[in-house]
């Protein structure tokens, strides 16, 4: 499992002024893993805001997701490929920010563990997708760049920085 490096977030002055805690990334894992539905936010073109609930998995990692390359968001990503993705709940809140990539060729392996991760999670809900509906394409791979995570926003606001983020900063 990928370690980022854990902090607090910049706050401006009366926001939160005492957190007690830090969340582990283990905890954003584990909503990252079990989330059932994902809000995903590109750029279009113009400069709009563009936000899309995704079915995804996590394996590896990485968040994947899939989809047809005609899609608004696609074309989006093809365009500006930084995104943020967040989850549903307000109250214990992950919210990620990363670069997404469409894996136009990606190994059977990848694609099998994949598919295993969808048909886990979304069988139920009536989706188990093949390996071979990406063998052309579809499917999008989020690498984390920073994380925001709270389960109470004054006592727990927890920061984390990946290190291909902490190296581009390093360059600036």
């Amino acid at each position: 499992m990928v370690q980022p490096m854990i902090t607090r977030p910049h706050f401006p002055k009366g926001y939160v002024e005492n957190p007690k805690a830090i969340l582990p990334w283990s905890h954003v894992v584990e909503k990252l893993t079990h989330a059932i539905n994902y809000w995903i936010c590109s750029v279009n073109p113009n400069g709009r805001p563009h936000a899309v609930p995704k079915w995804a998995v996590m394996v590896t990692d990485k968040i994947y997701y899939d989809g047809s390359p005609e899609t608004r968001h696609a074309k989006n990503i093809s365009e500006n490929p930084y995104v943020s993705l967040h989850l549903e709940d307000g109250s214990d809140v992950v919210i990620v920010n990363g670069k997404v990539v469409e894996l136009k060729q990606s190994s059977l392996e990848l694609r099998e563990k994949i598919a295993q991760a969808y048909t886990d999670k979304y069988a139920e809900l009536g989706y188990a997708p093949q390996p071979s509906f990406w063998e052309n394409g579809g499917l999008y791979m989020l690498s984390f760049q920073t994380a925001l995570a709270w389960t109470s926003f004054a006592e727990d606001p927890t920061k984390f920085v990946f290190e291909e983020q902490v190296t581009e900063s390093k360059k600036e």
